[in-house]
């Protein structure tokens, strides 16, 4: 009897901790995908996307959700780290292949806490956030790493940062040097190619010059990422039953524009369109890998993109057949308009989402760390994303306000800033902040020296409010510089940042720059 009772509070005991454990985790990140380019969010995309649409259809489909930047590196800072990427040394632009990490150490990322709640991590697919390479001669590596130790570990890469394993490349697919690197060591067959011409010969158009691996296929990269990653999950299920973290940022549709030999031509519009639906079928494989092993109602998977379309696409013909990649939206990748930061976003999670819904709350791609911090009831420390906001009341089905999120600061790819609050979003800047446009746009309607738009009447972004609205701009102005000055834009004491050091970079922050303490 005795043992009967020990064996009932051990079973008890070991149900309690299943049901205190976290879910699985998979957040798979397009790259260059405008919210255009996914069925569930524009009927007229010109290209089916029936594995994100059935995501949409059985989770939470959000219609208001932005990046944090309208190019790579900063999007993707702030996904891993909950914290807007200007506040680090990177005031615009983007890392490249070769650049130094970018990651503060010691900071806390989605993967360290996780792996600090038992969590099994895995990064698969494009890092863009630098990582340390080491020279064969003791000097700065060049431009293009002719003097690149190719045996040498590479430092404070994904491995450094709290994943367990990492596959993939250190940044996007036009980038040097175009080879794998598993974890800490690039893999292949290794060859200095110093100039483009070479490397087209190699690869294709698009590429840079620097070291090359010779069976390098770039039309092959997102299935090798789709079946590195399903592999990966498949031997967390066999050694262990803890939870997983996958994050899965994708090489696609970004430039080069190389879908597989499955999709060339299948969209009936061009090679960003087959590309997309490449994106598709990766999200389906892995969606199928997870029904596979069973674990499909205790795993949260997100999809979503790190920026709006490229022009890379060649958008005029697209637009020519009716498909608009950045759907009604004004902009694309770089600018502070919509187009350049409103992204597809679904969450799919059976054990949590019962019933489908889609929800127009204000989101940022910077709001993961503290969302997997709110699912383990934990709140973050003040020196840990401080711009990240919880989205699982909104997964709970709770009615979220505007004042549950002082603000999203938009930043685009030359550095210029951008403010929304509510209905209201100020553009500091009498442009988009980028060259890059949108062929189908036309001029905004009341040019000035600052935009001022009502997202509630005016999605567009067609008429600018700044003039009539004077006391709008002063109070949002008054917003950003203390959001710049406290280091943070949630609650919590003030953090520091890395200065505006460079006149340039604070001329970019007028107006507001006069309200930063």
């Amino acid at each position: 009897m005795i043992r009967f009772f020990q064996f009932l509070t051990i079973s008890i005991m070991s149900v309690q901790l299943c049901a205190q454990e976290g879910p699985n985790i998979i957040y798979i990140l397009a790259d260059d995908m405008g919210t255009g380019d996914v069925k569930a969010y524009n009927k007229d995309c010109k290209f089916p996307t029936p594995h994100i649409d059935a995501m949409a259809a059985q989770g939470v489909k959000f219609t208001d959700a932005h990046t944090s930047s309208s190019v790579c590196t900063p999007t993707r800072y702030g996904i891993v780290t909950g914290r807007y990427s200007w506040r680090t040394s990177l005031k615009k632009g983007v890392t490249h292949g070769l650049t130094p990490h970018l990651i503060e150490d010691g900071r806390m990322t989605v993967a360290s806490y996780l792996k600090s709640k038992g969590y099994a991590t895995a990064a698969v697919g494009k890092w863009h956030l630098g990582m340390d390479w080491s020279s064969n001669d003791g000097k700065k590596l060049d431009k293009i790493g002719k003097n690149l130790d190719l045996n040498a570990a590479i430092k404070k890469g994904p491995n450094a940062f709290g994943f367990d394993y990492y596959y993939g490349i250190s940044a996007s697919l036009n980038m040097d040097p175009h080879a794998y690197i598993e974890n800490t060591k690039i893999l292949g067959d290794l060859v200095m190619v110093p100039n483009t011409s070479d490397v087209k010969k190699m690869l294709g158009s698009g590429g840079k010059a620097g070291w090359v691996d010779t069976n390098f296929k770039r039309d092959q990269v997102m299935q090798t990422f789709t079946d590195k990653a399903v592999a990966w999950m498949k031997e967390q299920r066999k050694q262990s039953k803890k939870p997983f973290f996958l994050y899965f940022p994708l090489n696609a549709p970004h430039s080069p524009i190389v879908p597989s030999d499955r999709f060339k031509g299948k969209s009936n519009l061009s090679d960003h369109g087959d590309f997309c639906m490449d994106v598709d079928d990766t999200v389906g494989q892995i969606v199928a890998a997870v029904e596979a092993m069973g674990i499909s109602d205790n795993t949260l998977i997100v999809f979503t993109a790190d920026n709006g379309v490229s022009p890379q696409a060649k958008l005029q013909p697209m637009e020519d057949q009716g498909h608009f990649s950045s759907y009604v939206y004004r902009g694309l990748k770089g600018t502070l308009y919509e187009g350049g930061h409103r992204v597809p976003f679904v969450v799919k999670w059976p054990k949590q989402i019962k019933k489908p819904f889609t929800t127009d709350y204000l989101s940022c791609t910077t709001d993961l760390l503290a969302t997997v911090v709110d699912i383990h009831g934990e709140q973050l420390p003040d020196n840990a994303g401080e711009d990240s906001v919880s989205f699982l009341p909104v997964l709970k089905g709770k009615k979220q306000t505007d004042e549950d999120r002082k603000a999203i600061v938009h930043h685009s790819d030359a550095g210029h800033y951008a403010l929304r609050k509510g209905k209201w979003k100020i553009i500091f800047d009498k442009g988009a902040g980028s060259r890059r446009k949108d062929p189908k746009d036309k001029p905004v309607l009341n040019p000035g020296p600052i935009q001022l738009f009502d997202m509630e009447k005016d999605k567009e972004e067609s008429t600018n409010l700044a003039q009539e609205n004077p006391k709008v701009v002063e109070a949002l102005s008054k917003l950003m510089g203390k959001l710049v000055a406290d280091g943070r834009s949630t609650e919590g004491t003030k953090q520091s940042y890395a200065p505006f050091e460079k006149s340039s970079d604070l001329k970019l922050l007028n107006p507001f720059s006069q309200y930063i303490d």
